[in-house]
């Protein structure tokens, strides 16, 4: 469902991803972690088409993201680290906004937004602005609002941030069920725990470049600590590619 090949992002000499290749498959929650600044969100906005790759090619769901843009986003249910928002329209008007935007239909839109709003615990303020919205409940907009169109792919940058423990939970829950459903993940994440618990297979990016890639026990074998958690495995292939590299 998700084919990178060969990605490169320059600016200027610097290449904040450097030839990254990824192939992600229907149905699967792939984890992508990394240290600050090593390529993870250029990554993912190029993925969603909002850069463009210096050099290579972006697939999903079998259509290039830079021969037929609109088409392949047609496809995406895109939830950014920060969300950006019209704060004057209501919950409710940026959903109908929202869909209007992916081509849903008006009939049943009522009844499946008022299904979103409810699964993210927003039911009571759909008719408040969004500025009197709480960061994570802004998050959770968001992420109705990337689901009304029933994409194939979800592109998502730091699921957790602004959401207290409940709505965690509940976030891990709904990707897992999405992808028994077919629905493919690509998962952005600082939080070590919630990669460990959710994902299917793991990338490591490192410098902008992809140094691990597969399950937890994988990337345990290929750090050489095979009882270590998530964390301990990140850091030690982290330190292994510094230290190479210096």
């Amino acid at each position: 469902m998700i084919q990178i090949k060969n990605i490169t992002k320059k600016y200027a000499d610097f290449a904040a991803v450097d030839r990254l290749n990824l192939s992600v498959q229907k149905g699967e929650v792939f984890g992508f972690i990394g240290p600050n600044g090593a390529g993870k969100t250029t990554t993912i906005k190029m993925m969603g088409g909002i850069l463009q790759p210096t050099t290579g090619s972006i697939t999903i769901a079998g259509i290039n993201m830079q021969a037929e843009p609109e088409k392949a986003k047609s496809k995406i249910g895109f939830i950014p680290d920060r969300p950006y928002l019209y704060e004057k329209l209501t919950g409710m008007e940026f959903l109908r906004f929202t869909a209007e935007l992916y081509g849903v239909s008006d009939n049943g839109f009522h009844k499946k937004a008022t299904a979103q709003l409810e699964m993210f615990s927003l039911a009571d303020w759909s008719d408040d602005l969004i500025e009197s919205y709480s960061h994570g409940m802004k998050q959770r907009l968001i992420m109705s609002a990337a689901l009304l169109h029933d994409p194939e792919v979800i592109i998502v940058d730091e699921p957790m941030v602004g959401l207290d423990p409940a709505a965690i939970i509940m976030v891990k829950k709904l990707l897992r069920r999405l992808a028994q459903k077919g629905v493919t993940i690509f998962m952005s994440t600082h939080t070590l725990k919630v990669a460990e618990d959710t994902c299917d297979r793991i990338g490591v990016i490192h410098k902008g470049r992809l140094i691990a890639s597969g399950t937890t026990k994988d990337l345990q074998r290929e750090a050489n600590v095979t009882d270590a958690d998530l964390e301990q495995v990140f850091l030690s292939l982290t330190n292994n590619v510094s230290i190479q590299g210096s």
